[in-house]
């Protein structure tokens, strides 16, 4: 099966194009920067050829690209694929912001990692050191099939499983679901308390204690609370604890801040990213 991947020189091309070499597809590289290229010729050892070549035949498209590029990039090629070519966007962004062009007789899927977990079970110091994934830990991966025949999901989702390897599981979930993973769960959640939580730790740095105490301090409890709060162990935080969490949350988090998952605010979240 041919694909093309289209931005294959970029950080994300390169870490595809890594997992592509060597599988069953027969994979035509395109990249526009001349940095690019050299860079994917240096790290993966294969040349690129010019949209038209790639597309030609190409049973599926990889878009590589940034969130704010798709709807130009995805323009630029709609009416150069074939009636049931499959496009696959990486992340929900900009599908779910309908920046994917009208052709009904074309396959739109959505595949987006979870990168290698916290708690896992992995023991060689390459996996232990993946954390972003696809070279050496095992990472969940979601799929969507946003529009096309049912046995496309198939192809799909062995596509995303050879692109995000080594793979723990893979879910199938909608582009709205998606979207509410990232940015809601991943980044406007998650991203933004611990970007808070180094702040904090900066702070108490900066009130007198040890860096690397701090550090140490920090990491630490980030490890036990976080295997008590998501059950990895079968623990219960301490009196003194709870009642912190209650002030704490007082304190630190609107009362109305769970309505970062409303439909208009993943929506607006979303168009200011693409």
């Amino acid at each position: 099966m041919k694909i093309a991947l289209i931005g294959a020189g970029g950080k994300m091309g390169v870490r595809l194009s890594q997992n592509l070499k060597g599988s069953r597809f027969n994979v035509a590289h395109v990249e526009v920067s001349d940095a690019g290229r050299d860079r994917l010729k240096a790290e993966v050892g294969v040349g690129c050829v010019d949209v038209d070549a790639a597309l030609q035949d190409a049973r599926a498209v990889i878009l590589a690209v940034p969130d704010t590029a798709i709807r130009a990039v995805a323009k630029s090629i709609i009416d150069k694929l074939a009636p049931g070519t499959m496009l696959i966007a990486l992340d929900a962004a900009a599908p779910f912001a309908g920046h994917f062009p009208e052709r009904k007789d074309v396959t739109y899927f959505v595949t987006h990692p979870c990168h290698p977990p916290i708690f896992n079970d992995e023991t060689q110091l390459p996996a232990k050191r993946d954390y972003f994934g696809g070279i050496a830990a095992k990472q969940a991966i979601v799929n969507a099939l946003m529009q096309g025949p049912e046995e496309d999901y198939a192809i799909g989702e062995e596509i995303a499983k050879t692109i995000f390897q080594p793979i723990l599981r893979s879910h199938r979930v909608s582009v709205e679901q998606m979207a509410l993973l990232e940015p809601g769960l991943s980044e406007t959640v998650c991203a933004t308390l611990l970007v808070v939580m180094k702040e904090a730790m900066d702070e108490v740095i900066r009130r007198g204690v040890d860096p690397v105490a701090a550090r140490d301090f920090l990491l630490g409890h980030m490890n036990i609370l976080g295997a008590v709060v998501m059950e990895e162990v079968d623990g219960v935080f301490s009196d003194a604890c709870n009642k912190a969490i209650t002030n704490g949350k007082k304190r630190l988090m609107r009362d109305d801040w769970i309505g970062v998952f409303k439909p208009d605010e993943i929506r607006e979240s979303i168009r200011q990213i693409t």
